[in-house]
């Protein structure tokens, strides 16, 4: 089984002062119950660093992550369904956590 990296954008449309907030419950309980949950947590303020000139900015599109197993990048492309960044028209990055 691999492990994967789904990165939350922070790009969900307007959705209005009375929208109520996203709900995670549901979305964690069903990765959860299938046994593919590894972790995440929300992303918050940060820097670069370089050792030699300038670091650029740090990436400020980025508001979370949740790591999850699966067989492989369309299984894990799978898991994205009933995210609640990507229901509500968001982004969320698919990357493979990769074996070193």
């Amino acid at each position: 089984m691999n492990e994967y990296i789904l990165l939350m954008h922070d790009d969900v449309p307007e959705r209005g002062t009375d929208a109520p907030p996203l709900d995670w419950a549901p979305y964690f309980g069903k990765l959860r119950a299938s046994g593919r949950f590894c972790g995440g947590s929300a992303i918050g303020e940060g820097t670069c660093f370089r050792k030699n000139g300038s670091a650029p900015p740090a990436t400020r599109h980025l508001s979370g992550y949740i790591r999850v197993q699966a067989e492989n990048l369309e299984a894990a492309e799978q898991l994205v369904s009933g995210n609640p960044v990507y229901e509500a028209g968001g982004t969320v990055e698919v990357r493979e956590l990769p074996r070193t």
